[in-house]
């Protein structure tokens, strides 16, 4: 009885192996099927299109087509634009000084580099590049509308930029040779003011050079904010470094890819840059990626506090693969997520601050109609957060300057220097000043955004 269930057993094993085997063929049939499609259809156009084509400009189109239907982070980066991506991460290239990316047909500014031409003219994140050089840009994937932007040092680009309840921007942007200071810092009173505009190679080591600069010209220095708001990212190796020069020890962030057993954990060493002192973190809806790493490392391990405006979302890694060692260029494409220590993800969601503040009383009302801000959540394509949590709706932030708050200071930044005053405990912080609209927990936007709607 005992054999006859073991070849019972058998034969079902067999069974079953066959029809994983059988389903593994038509599966792959069915790829062989839709790769002769591909070749059928670029036959059918290099014999009938109107006028005579180039075989390496479809095949490369189709490549970056094929990349950004998966994620709006996966890419097919042509040769000219895996030189630029080194470029960029060594600390140096020519151009206008954009990180962008795209969404829905186009191309949009996640933000723009501090210093930069874009940044001079008034670009904002969040702008959609609508035309260049007078034509549309509506359908160029970011390689395209990137070497159309690229270019030599002192040559001149014409761009037209759309926003949210604005007129549409049209700007000569001078190309130049954007030397990437990525870590930048001076004295405010008694606290010290650390810019990080983008994580690349040199960031760890700018970090610091500026600290100890920062800390010979006040030794009695009470504090630091952290500026990390329009920074769209860079290096993990850098975020690390970042969140590592002020933890002492514990989980920075962890990265999980398509298998459970591809976990990757990072974590940090002793010894902290700011010997125990308070730090503010400041974030906005251009703090992306490699800054919500820093961000919400330093939040969960209660070593900062997050003050501003939620992040972008950018929780997801991309692997750059060169192809025939980038002679054909590279494959940019998404291999897994982020999580913060506590085990949140970053993915669509972001990094909430623990005091919601708004720049200006224009942006609070963007934030009441959430559907305007520029955000990972906007992508039709994006990864979910795979923890079943959402990004935050419309909603008021709880605390915004009011119309007549001078629009050269920095009410954010007045903030973060009130929590340090505070010594870093929101319990003791003190009332927002007269002029400043305080909304309680759970309000309703409705009158908010009715208030502020530029029509």
């Amino acid at each position: 009885m005992r054999r006859l269930l073991l070849v019972g057993c058998a034969a079902l094993a067999l069974g079953a192996g066959a029809a994983a085997m059988a389903q593994q063929n038509v599966r792959n049939n069915e790829t062989f099927r839709m790769l002769e499609l591909f070749g059928d259809v670029l036959a059918v156009v290099k014999q009938a299109y109107v006028v005579p084509v180039d075989d390496r400009k479809l095949i490369e189109a189709s490549l970056s087509g094929m990349m950004t239907a998966l994620d709006p982070h996966s890419s097919y980066l042509a040769p000219a634009g895996f030189g630029e991506l080194r470029e960029r991460t060594e600390g140096q290239y020519s151009g206008v000084g954009l990180t962008i990316s795209a969404e829905g047909g186009f191309v949009k500014v996640i933000s723009p580099m501090d210093g930069g031409p874009a940044a001079r003219a008034g670009v904002q994140a969040g702008d959609v590049i609508s035309a260049i050089e007078g034509s549309t840009a509506a359908g160029l994937s970011v390689s395209e509308v990137s070497e159309k932007l690229r270019g030599a040092a002192g040559t001149e680009v014409r761009v037209t930029f759309l926003r949210d309840g604005s007129d549409p921007l049209e700007v000569t942007l001078t190309r130049e040779i954007i030397k990437i200071e990525s870590v930048t810092g001076r004295i405010e009173g008694d606290f010290g003011y650390v810019r990080i505009s983008t994580f690349n190679e040199n960031t760890g080591r700018e970090l610091n050079e500026v600290m100890a600069r920062l800390q010979s010209e006040n030794p009695g220095i009470k504090g630091y904010v952290v500026d990390l708001r329009n920074n769209g990212g860079g290096l993990l190796s850098a975020a690390i470094a970042v969140s590592d020069a002020f933890l002492e020890r514990g989980e920075i962030v962890s990265q999980r890819g398509r298998k459970p057993d591809q976990i990757e954990r990072y974590s940090a060493r002793p010894g902290d840059l700011a010997n125990g002192l308070p730090i503010v973190v400041l974030v906005n809806y251009g703090s992306a990626s490699a800054s919500e790493i820093v961000a919400g490392a330093l939040q969960d391990h209660e070593r900062a506090t997050v003050v501003g405006l939620t992040s972008f979302g950018k929780g997801s890694v991309q692997t750059v693969i060169p192809l025939r060692g980038g002679e054909d260029g590279a494959l940019s494409i998404t291999t897994a997520r982020y999580y913060t220590p506590s085990g949140a993800s970053i993915q669509k969601i972001g990094i909430e601050p623990d005091l919601e503040v708004s720049r200006s009383f224009a942006e609070a009302g963007i934030v009441a109609r959430s559907n305007f801000i520029y955000s990972e959540a906007a992508y039709s394509t994006a990864l979910d957060a795979s923890i079943g949590a959402e990004r935050k709706g419309p909603h008021v932030p709880f605390e915004a300057p009011g119309e007549d708050y001078p629009e050269d200071k920095d009410y954010q930044l007045e903030r973060a220097y009130d929590v340090l005053r505070a010594g870093g405990r929101l319990d003791q912080l003190a009332a927002a000043p007269k002029g400043i609209i305080v909304t309680p927990p759970g309000t309703e936007p409705t009158e908010f955004a009715a208030a502020t709607d530029p029509e």
